[in-house]
């Protein structure tokens, strides 16, 4: 039966050919086999990939995910199928000689690579832009079809290797699952004074902030008049100056220009004096103020004036440190995250690709990177060992549930948000170099993701470099973590409940 069948395939493809054969020369036989030359050893879909990657979003996840396609049905078709499938290709005897190509491949012809590449691509890239796919189906048509026109490959070799192709997109469609949506941002009301012209409201200025100028303090005092500035000059003791700033008689509300460090250390001190805090986006880092909806001083004030304010829940940190020999307890907040292992690499390098490579495949670029240099960490996570390159802390639920976590669209759900890439496993770092180009780090066997209210750690041997809200703690032995929800009033436009 088998025989029957392959011969009733092999006759058809020489009534195909023959047709070929018989159309009249012109313009076509060069054009497609111009086409076919380019699609070679897929130049073609290289430079098609290339275009779509200047353009951020969209066409260049497009981009990356038609490659990746197309390199599965390259390695699927040239290492596995060839080699099992040996068949001889059309003689010149099938075709005009001024169409056959030359020289002719000397593979198997069964299936055909050009195929495989041009479905492959075509394919990835509709998955993630269905209207670039549709658009390049006439070109993979075309090449497809050139591999039958020049004499390099049989029909049924072509129907093969586009089937081979549409297999290999499809597989990686499962590597390269769609992002979860974060949902609505969704904000609790809470009580808040109105505080008109900076009456009653207290502000602490970290002088030494990423973008503070001298003009600052004359900008804060216009948009305040009545409000009390203390600035924190270089060499002051931030968290000292920030209490007796919040600590002032008189004092309805604390205020607080600089970078989420700063931010953080006035959400103690509001917290301790039972304060709403009132924060003005200017530091390095202006993460919270994005979140709880303040992107200029105009906004900050508008809600102080409306008393509009939101809840917020507070991380704290007790730290066993040890440093030169001498071990000391320090309590820290956390207002947004905690990291452990290389994740500042990783997004350092993210920050400084992106520019040039936009997000996702500056990530990929990133990631590869940073896991095929960087060593894994050794530490207990409630008292459980483990070898990792990643812990991951968010105060609050943030989305995407990935490795780039972005936004928070929740601020009192009380729950940290706990991510690890482990070195547990054997072959752990293969694994996750595989599941970094491929698109699976969430769904990753070393990649583990869980939420807690409360989370232990202890170095297990060198102590440990902890990053909290993007400043690095050097010589940590222990850490205890706790959520304290809606613990924090924070003025905000945002209307509770919606955004």
């Amino acid at each position: 039966m088998l025989g029957k069948g392959t011969g009733q395939v092999a006759a058809i493809d020489r009534f195909i050919v023959r047709a070929v054969s018989r159309l009249p020369s012109g313009p076509q036989d060069t054009f497609f086999s111009t086409l076919s030359a380019a699609a070679t050893k897929g130049k073609l879909w290289f430079a098609i990939a290339g275009g779509f990657a200047v353009v951020s979003g969209n066409p260049r996840r497009a981009a990356v995910h038609g490659v990746l396609a197309l390199g599965v049905a390259s390695v699927v078709t040239n290492l596995i199928f060839k080699t099992v499938l040996p068949r001889a290709r059309p003689l010149p005897a099938d075709l005009p000689v001024f169409r056959f190509v030359h020289p002719q491949p000397t593979s198997s012809s069964l299936p055909s690579g050009h195929s495989a590449s041009a479905a492959a691509f075509t394919l990835g890239v509709g998955m993630v832009s269905p209207a670039l796919g549709i658009a390049l189906v006439p070109v993979a048509a075309g090449v497809a079809y050139s591999r039958v026109h020049t004499g390099a490959h049989w029909p049924s070799d072509v129907l093969l290797g586009s089937a081979i192709g549409v297999g290999a997109a499809i597989l990686t469609r499962k590597w390269w699952p769609e992002r979860q949506m974060a949902p609505p941002a969704c904000r609790a009301s809470a009580e808040a004074p109105a505080i008109d012209d900076g009456e009653g409201l207290s502000i602490a200025v970290n002088v030494l902030g990423g973008s503070y100028l001298p003009e600052t303090v004359a900008l804060i005092r216009e948009t305040f008049p009545k409000a009390h500035i203390h600035e924190i000059k270089e060499g002051g003791d931030i968290a000292a100056e920030i209490q007796e700033a919040a600590a002032r008689t008189g004092t309805k509300a604390l205020g607080v220009w600089g970078g989420d460090g700063t931010v953080g250390t006035a959400g103690a001190a509001a917290v301790r004096h039972s304060l709403p805090l009132l924060v003005l986006p200017g530091g390095t880092l202006n993460h919270f103020a994005r979140d709880v909806g303040v992107a200029t001083l105009g906004e900050a004030a508008a809600a102080a004036s409306a008393g509009s304010a939101v809840s917020s829940d507070f991380g704290f940190i007790s730290v066993g440190r040890g440093i030169e020999g001498a071990d000391e307890t320090l309590e820290l907040t956390m207002l947004n995250t905690a990291s452990i292992g290389v994740y500042p690499n990783l997004v350092r390098r993210r920050e400084r690709l992106q520019p040039a490579l936009g997000k996702p495949l500056a990530g990929l670029v990133a990631g590869l990177r940073t896991f095929a240099l960087d060593s894994p960490t050794t530490l207990k996570i409630d008292g459980v060992r483990h070898k990792l390159w990643i812990l991951y802390l968010g105060r609050g639920r943030y989305y995407p549930r990935d490795m780039a976590p972005l936004t928070r669209p929740v601020l009192d759900d009380g729950v940290l948000d706990i991510r690890m890439v482990t070195a547990d496993d054997p072959f752990a770092r293969l694994r996750l170099l595989w599941a970094v180009v491929t698109g699976t780090v969430a769904s990753a066997k070393v990649t583990h993701l869980s939420e807690a209210s409360r989370l232990s750690l202890e170095a297990d041997g060198e102590p440990l470099v902890l990053a909290v809200d993007g400043e690095p703690l050097t010589g940590v032995r222990t850490a205890e973590f706790t959520v304290q929800r809606g613990k924090l009033r924070v003025y905000s436009p945002l209307d509770g409940g919606k955004s």
